[in-house]
């Protein structure tokens, strides 16, 4: 095993993101962002209900304390409720329509379950610069189908090959491989269009800069990126920290990153709070991957609802394999910490969402 300097690798990363790592490309100049319209919109609905309380451990249903001696923050409840309304918002937004099939296959994947923590992030970074939740829901959405498509991919036999996924069978022993293909295909093309169509009381401006931001960090310098660098690595012996962390700053960080962008743009974010929550998501991708990791060495497949131990199987280099158990956990909370101290400039009361999601994000049990 590797003898890894743990303020060594954290630089690295660090590094990353002076680099622009996940974006090479220069970025486009915007115009100015015009002001958010304050019209309130609500997408809430009271048809489809959620539970989260079997994936919030005892340690993860803790409040956030207020210094101030305001009400604490309560994690649980505010994940219940925002999971609703991304649930209920998810189930209107694609439904069954010829040919069926292929919108069964969508939705059976998109409403499988799952910790909604991506299109939750979306909408904490929306209110936390002042938005509604109506504004950011079509891209909480988007988001939301974009990573269910991934997952549909991922877990095809050319892939992953996973037979199990949220504690179901996966798309494609359901329907069969080629409508499992077609399923996720026709998620990431509606998620934009969702954001274009649905997106209300938003200027123009900030809807396209949310769309390209999205596209790029799904595409060849994102997502897709870090799963073909990621496939090309099994069975490598020679894979260091870097290039482990190019894997899991693109194929988990970019589409994470984008959730909370993406919320702050439509929540009419300043470009220096877009960036600073840019870093903050930045650190929650990597945190998110390196317990990923753990979980997958330490967790029963009932416990984690897919597949235990895959990585093993498949060759695949992890951050456990390259610094140990203890020295990832370390890292861990390292990132954690480093999340945080992003959010340091913002009202504490309206960063307690973030807060409690980049602390569920590191004591998360699935």
């Amino acid at each position: 095993m590797n003898c890894v300097n743990l303020s060594t690798t954290c630089s690295i990363f660090n590094q990353a993101s002076r680099s622009n790592l996940l974006h090479p490309l220069k970025s486009p100049t915007f115009p100015p962002i015009s002001p958010r319209s304050t019209i309130p919109i609500s997408h809430s609905s009271p048809k489809l209900r959620f539970s989260v309380s079997a994936i919030l451990t005892k340690e993860e249903e803790a409040t956030t304390k207020d210094k101030e001696g305001r009400p604490p923050f309560n994690f649980k409840e505010y994940m219940l409720e925002k999971a609703n309304s991304v649930n209920a918002a998810l189930d209107t937004s694609v439904l069954l329509r010829p040919p069926l099939k292929i919108h069964e296959a969508m939705r059976y994947s998109l409403l499988a379950g799952g910790k909604r923590v991506r299109p939750i992030l979306c909408i904490a970074a929306c209110e936390l610069v002042g938005g509604q939740e109506s504004m950011a829901m079509p891209s909480a959405c988007a988001v939301e189908m974009i990573h269910t498509m991934s997952l549909i991919h991922d877990d095809l036999p050319c892939m992953d090959n996973d037979d199990l996924r949220r504690g179901k069978p996966t798309n494609h022993k359901v329907f069969g491989e080629d409508v499992a293909v077609l399923a996720g295909d026709s998620l990431l093309a509606y998620a934009f269009e969702h954001i274009a169509v649905e997106t209300k009381g938003v200027s123009s401006t900030r809807i396209v800069r949310a769309i390209f931001e999205l596209a790029r960090s799904i595409g060849a310098e994102g997502l897709v990126a870090g799963q073909v660098v990621d496939i090309s690595s099994e069975g490598m012996a020679d894979v260091g920290l870097e290039q482990l962390e190019f894997i899991h700053i693109h194929k988990t960080g970019a589409l994470l990153e984008a959730s909370v962008v993406l919320g702050a743009i439509m929540g009419g974010g300043s470009n220096e709070e877009v960036e600073k929550l840019r870093s903050f998501a930045r650190c929650i991708g990597l945190l998110f991957q390196v317990v990923d990791d753990i979980l997958d060495l330490t967790k029963s497949s009932q416990e984690l609802g897919k597949t235990a131990g895959k990585d093993l199987v498949a060759d695949k280099v992890t951050y456990p394999k390259l610094m140990g158990i203890e020295k990832s956990r370390e890292l861990a909370k390292k990132l954690n910490k480093d999340a945080r101290e992003q959010l340091s400039g913002f009202d504490r009361a309206k960063a307690a969402p973030l807060i409690a999601l980049a602390d569920y994000i590191a004591n998360r049990q699935n």
